[in-house]
């Protein structure tokens, strides 16, 4: 790609020859002016050709059309066919020549209007003045054969350069608020990182009141609906018609009408009655073990106290995400523009050579032109016959597929620094004394220096899952207007299928690797020992899941929330403390919206680490209690409050 590449042709326009405009080592380098812009015909009408129909004229121009004018009009006025010559081919040389050659071989444009530069191409300078539409403070123009035309017929011909032109002024807005707010911003988002790290601070102090607190006011609001439903029902005793049974009544649209059934606030009574009582069973039979899962919460947030920089980490693992990004970007668009220039044969009457390709620096001596007078070598689009140009589409899928590769590489890596981190201080006896000084710098260098080709092959794995599901969408996304409702079904049915193998292979593969960090086996050796020791664990797994699952969910809420409603008041100058202060915005919506996404994302990031840390000593303590006995030889090295839980001691040790 880098060597058949050539990202000039995203970035820089080019004329109807395929030739860069003011580029170095170009023809279109030099002129009686440095060529900026690519100014494209505005074609005055339909003209019939025998197919294929010629390219649309592009010229390279110093600047852009700045008034309306057509051809017809500017021929035999020596003044305006002077400003006219510099929006035509460097090929036009005579003025003596019929008008209707002119435009038929291309040289000029038939007709120019005001125009505006974009990103080097000039578009239609179309603007709303009181709801009138102008295009270069002109409401008519003259269509060249003496009749003036609203401007209004231009619309439909450049509608999607006015949205370029609205996407422009609209994100010049929002850049102007960005230069205004930008510190307020980071201010925002500091306060979000602060909040994360007090919160995970707080877990272990809090983690116990806030999982019982949530698991009283479940059972208080099922215990509420009960009430509820029963005086309905008690309510709707004798009243006509609320004795209806559902199947007599049958479907109806209007959802209200069977809220003055007697049967159905029954039916709603029988449901929150059974989910009470389920949720009271489970309390009963699963105390023990959310107590556990309360104490590994409490037990991490001692773990990432004790290991602070792994908060900091995520940082790394997202510089490396973005290097991967960046290498799949700029490989994928040196790809799309490795392809060559291809000229074909034009004409407009019937010849044998027609569509043929051709090369521009012989076409004029060639036999083409005896036999087809009118034949021209145009530029056609960007194309290649050789292998190499058929199989691009073939190296964009494998492009493709390292992205994935090397994405879930870096994310592994992270994970199995992290958990090495994290299970060096579960198997510390004496927790902080035994720890390695710098545990997250030492499980780095091991994941680096003795895990790499675990790594790849778990990133692998998963790759090649993902890479399946993006096939299947893009054939979802060619079947959609196909009517075969088989194939549309088979087709989500495997789509729904490969979405839950990734979601396992994932769950297997975080559990591997920290299998990996704890004793240095294999993937496949770390993915089956994980598997079966947390299969004979399931409940606690489960358990252990849906708390961490509830607090991370709490914690964002509040950190996004909270932050994001005192950006919200800040910004709408609502606070009158700093109502002074706030800036003035052409949007306030941009500033809070940046504010809670980012806020997010750091939330994300921290608990991220947090979940990491949960997880590796979660299966630190499975392999702990099945590994140890508590005697002088096999101690356990789960910390006190966890022994006190469980009633288990070290032999010898009872305090330790």
């Amino acid at each position: 790609a880098w060597t058949h590449g050539d990202p000039r042709k995203v970035i820089h326009p080019t004329d109807s020859r395929g030739q860069f405009c003011g580029q170095q080592g170009t023809p279109n380098e030099y002129g009686p002016a440095p060529p900026d812009h690519s100014v494209p015909q505005i074609p005055h009408g339909i003209r019939a050709c025998s197919p294929p129909c010629p390219p649309p004229l592009q010229i390279c121009v110093s600047k852009c059309p700045d008034r309306y004018m057509t051809y017809m009009t500017t021929y035999g006025n020596p003044a305006s066919l002077e400003y006219y010559r510099n929006f035509c081919t460097p090929e036009f040389k005579s003025s003596q020549k019929a008008p209707l050659e002119v435009l038929r071989d291309k040289e000029c444009p038939a007709m120019l209007i005001p125009s505006t530069p974009l990103a080097r191409r000039c578009f239609p300078a179309i603007q709303a003045k009181k709801g009138v539409i102008m295009v270069g403070n002109e409401t008519t123009y003259d269509d060249g054969q003496g009749r003036r035309r609203n401007v209004t017929e231009l619309l439909e011909g450049a509608k999607k350069a006015n949205v370029v032109l609205e996407t422009r002024q609209l994100a010049m807005k929002i850049f102007e608020d960005y230069t205004v707010s930008w510190y307020w911003i980071i201010i925002g988002l500091v306060i979000a990182m602060v909040a994360s790290l007090i919160f995970i601070v707080l877990l272990r102090f809090l983690a116990g009141i806030m999982v019982w607190v949530m698991i009283v006011m479940v059972i208080l609001v099922l215990g509420y609906g009960i009430f509820h439903c029963y005086m309905e029902y008690a309510k709707l005793k004798g009243e006509a018609g609320s004795d209806v049974s559902l199947t007599d009544l049958g479907f109806q649209t209007d959802l209200r009408v069977y809220l003055h059934l007697r049967q159905t606030w029954l039916a709603f009574l029988i449901i929150l009655c059974v989910l009470e009582l389920v949720i009271v069973l489970l309390l009963i039979f699963l105390r023990k073990r959310i107590l556990i899962a309360i104490a590994l919460i409490k037990e991490a947030s001692r773990a990432v106290g004790h290991v602070m920089s792994s908060l900091l980490f995520p940082l790394c693992t997202f510089f490396l995400l973005c290097l991967c990004i960046a290498y799949w970007a700029s490989t994928a668009v040196f790809l799309s523009t490795s392809n060559e220039a291809v000229y074909k044969v034009f004409n407009e009457s019937a010849c044998p050579f027609s569509g043929q390709t051709c090369k521009p620096e012989t076409f004029n001596t060639s036999n083409v032109t005896k036999l087809c007078p009118d034949a021209q070598c145009l530029f056609a689009f960007y194309g290649g016959e050789t292998a190499y140009h058929k199989y691009l589409i073939v190296l964009q899928f494998f492009n493709v597929f390292m992205f994935f590769w090397l994405a879930n590489f870096v994310i592994a890596l992270g994970q199995v620094t992290l958990a090495g981190a994290f299970a060096s201080y579960y198997w510390a006896f004496k927790k902080p004394d035994d720890m390695p000084a710098f545990p997250l710098f030492s499980a780095f260098g091991r994941a680096l220096r003795y895990h790499t080709g675990s790594l790849a092959f778990g990133s692998l794995v998963l790759a090649i899952v993902q890479v399946i599901r993006v096939t299947l969408e893009y054939l979802d996304h060619r079947l959609k207007a196909a009517e075969n409702k088989f194939a549309k079904f088979l087709l989500s049915c495997l789509k729904c299928c490969f979405w839950c193998l990734e979601k396992f292979i994932k769950f297997l593969n975080r559990n591997a690797y920290i299998m990996i960090a704890i004793y240095g086996t294999n993937f496949c050796t770390s993915a089956r020992n994980a598997f079966f020791l947390l299969m004979r664990n399931i409940i606690r797994v489960a358990v252990l899941d849906k708390v961490t699952d509830f607090l991370f969910f709490l914690g964002k809420l509040l950190i996004v929330g909270s932050v994001g409603i005192l950006a919200f008041f800040f910004f709408t100058h609502r606070i009158k403390l700093v109502q002074d202060t706030a800036p003035s915005l052409n949007y306030y919506w941009v500033p809070i919206l940046t504010v809670i996404v980012g806020s997010y994302l750091i939330a994300h990031g921290f608990f991220s680490v947090y979940g990491m840390c949960v997880d590796t000593l979660f299966l630190c303590f499975l392999e702990d209690l099945e590994r140890n006995d508590g005697s002088a030889e096999k101690p356990y090295f789960m910390s006190q409050d966890l022994r006190k839980l469980l009633k288990k001691t070290n032999k010898g040790q009872p305090n330790a």
